[in-house]
Parts: C-alpha cells; structure tokens; sequence
C-alpha cells in the first residue's frame, strides 16, 4: 500500500500553485512513496545509544602553522599595476558609490 496517493500529491500541487499532468501525478506519488519509505527505515535503524552524526567518518582540520616567510614587498607587488593610489591598487569605481 502506497504511503502517500495520487489524490494528495494532486492536493500538494495545488497548494503549490504547481499544475501537474495526470502522468505526472502518477510520477511523484510513486517517488514520494520511495523517500517516505526510505526516512520510515531510518527512523526504524536511529537508537537512543547511538549519538547523531554529520558524517560517516570521523573528520578533522588539518591546519598548518602560521610563520612569517619572505613576500613582496608593497612596492613589488604595486609595480605591476596599470593604476596605484595611496600604496594601493586603485580600480574602477562599479558600483556608484559616494567616495
């Protein structure tokens, strides 16, 4: 027996203002009725001892230290800029905004 029928997904599609045809209808009332089965087996496997998780497997961070390293210096980095005002790149206004 199919947990949800054709008469409600046509219901579920009216409250949706979604206008589906017959064929369509008969479509989603058979896939609806397969993730309704599947969350009903989730709920029947989910115990009280088993904590919740968000994955399968345990993850972790991997994060490297922070440490100064040689870079460019502000004048390096700017020497290759069609435009520089005040040290800094100076681009093209987009958006309209007052300065």
């Amino acid at each position: 027996m199919s947990a949800i029928t054709r008469d409600e997904v046509a219901h579920l599609a009216r409250l949706s203002r979604l206008a589906l045809a017959d064929e369509e209808l008969d479509h989603f009332a058979a896939q609806l009725d397969v993730i309704i089965g599947a969350v009903a087996r989730v709920a029947e496997v989910a115990a009280d001892d088993i904590p919740p998780s968000s994955h399968a497997l345990p993850l972790t961070n991997v994060y490297r230290p922070d440490e100064v390293r040689p870079s460019l210096t502000p004048e390096e980095a700017l020497s290759g800029a069609p435009a520089v005002e005040d040290g800094r790149f100076r681009v093209p206004r987009i958006l309209g905004e007052e300065a």
